[in-house]
């Protein structure tokens, strides 16, 4: 037991004598976005009460863990807190705040994939972090007009026939993407 605590204790004496710096910016990067996400999708009475060091905790445990079960984790608690905010605190949906969390969980994902197969003490080329968050940034742009789009399809038809219709017509893209990537991937 008592090995094993040393052991434990020189691993983290090792990492914080070779850690370096773009590592440890992703990192920060992901706690910022993670509770950017957090703070927009609580209602403001939540945070504003006892609950802002557990969504500081919730927003350090991905940054800290990306490999672990964390990102999920404080995906799901973020989602959780826009479900309460819209039905038990009755806050309206406005897309803007919509659109943001949906890009904040997002770019937490994709900064915790970057950060996961980075070894905590790699010297990275800045231009691969770039790259990676140009094609991110395309990403994000595509979903937020292929959404606004579809948003805007379904409040042309009249009652719930208009939400069906954005409905399917986000099955079939979503399909379409599927299909896209496994006919990619068999390319290869």
């Amino acid at each position: 037991m008592i090995g094993s605590i040393t052991g434990r204790i020189r691993e983290l004496q090792t990492v914080a004598s070779r850690i370096a710096l773009a590592p440890v910016l992703i990192r920060l990067g992901i706690f910022v976005s993670s509770l950017a996400g957090l703070l927009l999708a609580y209602p403001a009475e939540v945070v504003a009460g006892q609950a802002l060091p557990a969504l500081l905790g919730v927003a350090a445990l991905p940054a800290l863990a990306p490999r672990r079960f964390w990102p999920t984790f404080a995906a799901l608690v973020t989602v959780g807190g826009w479900l309460m905010a819209t039905d038990g605190y009755d806050r309206p949906v406005a897309l803007w705040r919509l659109m943001a969390v949906a890009v904040l969980l997002y770019l937490t994902h994709t900064l915790c994939a970057l950060v996961a197969v980075l070894p905590y003490d790699a010297v990275v080329d800045p231009d691969l972090i770039v790259r990676w968050l140009t094609r991110t940034g395309w990403v994000l742009l595509a979903t937020a007009v292929l959404g606004v789009l579809l948003l805007e399809l379904g409040r042309m038809g009249a009652g719930t026939a208009g939400w069906q219709f954005v409905t399917i017509a986000g099955l079939l893209v979503a399909l379409a993407v599927t299909a896209t990537l496994a006919w990619l991937l068999k390319r290869r």
